[in-house]
C-alpha cells in the first residue's frame, strides 16, 4: 500500500509539474504517437553560443527523442513552444538506404495547443545524401 501511494504521489507531482509521458516514436507508416515539444529552435545555431540563427529554417525536438527540421521557417513551428502536447504520425520511411542510414523519416506533427500542423523529415538530407 505504501508503494502504491508513493507512486501515485510521484505521478501527481510529475503531472502537476507539466511533465508528460511520451509515447515512443512511431515505427510503422500510419502509426501515431503522443509526446510534447522539448525545444523549438532554428535549423542552424551559432557554433560558439548555440544561439538560434534567424532565417536559417525551423527545427523542433520532442520529448520522445524525435526531431524535425526544415530549410524554411515554418509558422506552425514558430508558434509552438516547449511543453506543448503534440501528435506525431509516421508518414513515410526512406527506401533503398545504405545499411544503418535511416535519415529522411517523415512525420506529420499536430500541435494540440495551437492546432497547427507540419509535415517534415527528421534530417536535412534523406538517406544516402550529403
Amino acid at each position: 500500500m505504501k508503494i502504491r501511494r508513493a507512486l501515485m504521489t510521484a505521478g501527481a507531482l510529475l503531472f502537476g509539474a507539466g511533465i508528460a509521458a511520451a509515447d515512443p516514436l512511431p515505427t510503422h507508416v500510419g502509426q501515431c504517437a503522443s509526446t510534447t515539444i522539448k525545444e523549438v529552435t532554428t535549423r542552424l545555431q551559432d557554433g560558439i553560443t548555440h544561439k538560434p540563427t534567424p532565417g536559417s529554417g525551423s527545427a523542433v525536438e520532442f520529448a520522445n527523442g524525435g526531431y524535425q527540421v526544415s530549410y524554411d521557417t515554418i509558422a506552425a513551428i514558430s508558434q509552438s513552444r516547449a511543453g506543448d502536447p503534440v501528435t506525431m504520425c509516421l508518414i513515410s520511411l526512406p527506401q533503398d538506404c545504405p545499411p544503418g542510414d535511416t535519415r529522411g523519416i517523415t512525420y506529420k506533427t499536430t500541435n494540440l495547443r495551437t492546432h497547427g500542423s507540419w509535415t517534415l523529415p527528421d534530417s536535412e538530407h534523406s538517406c544516402g545524401g550529403a
